[in-house]
């Protein structure tokens, strides 16, 4: 169920457009970048403890199929039913026949970014069965139709008075937009669902290969209800998301709750290493983990991106991030945004001519990179997506002839000082306030959405040569 990525100029203008969006994203992405350096402070030698992070994640990664046999050897051992499924349509198809197998009526879930990639919910609402996201922000998103804005924060984008605009849509009550009233009206909204589902699906950030578990980092309690009240529990899980022992689980539950939300730890880490025993009144009857991998061996083949595995999906590089601060997670055009998303995407769908064109959503400022708590080069892949993209004639043609103008006229001392000149004079029309304003495409794209200093009528070789420097 992919979705063309053709219209991203549409996309980033009803971005700039959106009333509310840029504030409401700007004042989140500074709130958890801001509570990050702190917490990250108080840890004390953070570099080095990403340094930790990424030798945990390069291990995992190069030892990928001793950790996951691994896992579900004891994972099988403790009960539980472990599915391996190569493409979207396989784990879909596990999911289902588990779905039907039960008569499910309503499937309850918790938040599960894998489970957007595959489209749970679109598959299930065509079947007739109910799919509701308990976690509030999936469940804000949902009301609203709408697919994560973010990877840790996906209603980030929305207002309070947004959301008690869609609870009183669903409720037809009015609505406080007080945070507290918002609350309180999902936790009795979704509270009899949590009794009713018949089965609980969640995500998994990380598995633990000895002695077998995996391990959910939550704010809300929704996460345990949904993996523990309904009698079937079923696990979505990216392949790479798996760390040796408990001993590397400690590490990362330091570096995640510090980059993704500014927490030194979630308010509810758990650890599920099955379904139920004999005799247990707590858990669920039946555990299915669906071990994933949608694309993930061919990035594990290549090793100019294999490292993009070490991802912890912190969303980090998006707080971080100037573009991605500016339009919002949606202009990326499908599950993950910001600077990860503009890497994943394109890999993970396997098609550069039109999901390559995320990797332009980019300053390459390198901000990513530094914000990354397992050190994925991010800009250094975002390069290389753009070489590759543009080797392949995937770029217009109407920019590959502007570049190649640019760089004869550069080549040239001659035609780079008449350009000079006529881009002096040819400005006036667009001047305004002391910046360019307008003007013809493509000079239009930067000057609407930001300041655009003029071209110099006295360049820096004419005044040398009148000895002015």
């Amino acid at each position: 169920m992919a979705v063309s990525n053709r219209d991203l100029h549409d996309r980033i203008q009803a971005a700039f457009r959106h009333p509310f969006l840029r504030k409401a994203v700007k004042s989140a992405t500074n709130t958890l970048r801001d509570r990050k350096a702190v917490v990250a402070h108080d840890l004390g030698h953070w570099q080095d403890w990403r340094a930790i992070g990424q030798q945990i994640r390069d291990h995992v990664v190069e030892n990928l199929d001793v950790y996951l046999k691994r896992f579900a050897a004891n994972m099988t051992r403790q009960g539980a039913k472990v599915h391996w499924a190569a493409t979207r349509e396989d784990a879909l198809k596990i999911f289902m026949n588990i779905v039907d197998s039960h008569g499910a009526k309503l499937v309850l879930k918790s938040k599960s970014m894998v489970s957007e990639e595959l489209h749970v919910n679109a598959v299930l609402e065509e079947r007739g069965i109910p799919a509701v996201e308990s976690d509030l922000g999936e469940y804000i998103i949902q009301l609203a139709g709408e697919t994560p804005s973010h990877i840790i924060v996906p209603a980030i984008h929305k207002t309070r008075g947004e959301v008690a605009e869609l609870f009183e849509k669903d409720s037809g009550e009015k609505q406080s937009p007080e945070t507290a009233s918002l609350t309180r009206y999902a936790r009795r909204k979704l509270r009899q669902m949590f009794l009713d589902a018949s089965i609980g699906v969640s995500g998994c950030n990380f598995a633990v290969a000895d002695p077998g578990a995996i391990s959910l980092f939550t704010n809300e309690g929704n996460g345990r209800l949904v993996t523990s009240v309904p009698p079937v529990h079923v696990v979505f899980m990216g392949m790479e998301r798996i760390v040796p022992t408990f001993r590397e689980l400690d590490v990362m539950s330091k570096l995640l709750p510090r980059s993704a939300t500014g927490q030194k730890i979630t308010s509810y880490m758990s650890v599920i290493r099955g379904p139920a025993a004999a005799g247990e009144s707590d858990g669920a009857k039946e555990m299915h983990i669906i071990i994933v991998d949608n694309g993930r061996s061919r990035i594990l083949a290549n090793p100019k991106y294999r490292e993009v595995l070490r991802c912890i999906r912190c969303g980090s590089c998006l707080n971080v991030c100037p573009v991605y601060r500016q339009v919002g997670g949606h202009t990326y055009g499908w599950v993950y945004s910001g600077p990860i998303g503009a890497v994943l995407t394109p890999l993970l769908q396997n098609e550069l001519k039109d999901w390559g064109e995320t990797v332009n959503l980019t300053t390459l400022c390198g901000a990513c990179t530094e914000a990354c708590p397992v050190r994925i080069p991010l800009h250094e892949m975002l390069i290389q997506l753009r070489l590759e993209r543009t080797s392949q004639g995937f770029t217009p043609a109407l920019e590959r002839t502007a570049f190649r103008l640019w760089a004869e006229t550069w080549d040239s001392p001659t035609l780079y000082g008449l350009m000079m000149r006529a881009a002096a004079v040819g400005q006036f029309p667009f001047m305004k306030d002391g910046h360019l304003e307008g003007g013809p495409t493509p000079l239009s794209a930067w000057t609407n959405s930001r300041y655009f200093p003029p071209v110099s009528g006295r360049t820096f070789r004419r005044r040398w040569a009148r000895g002015e420097v």
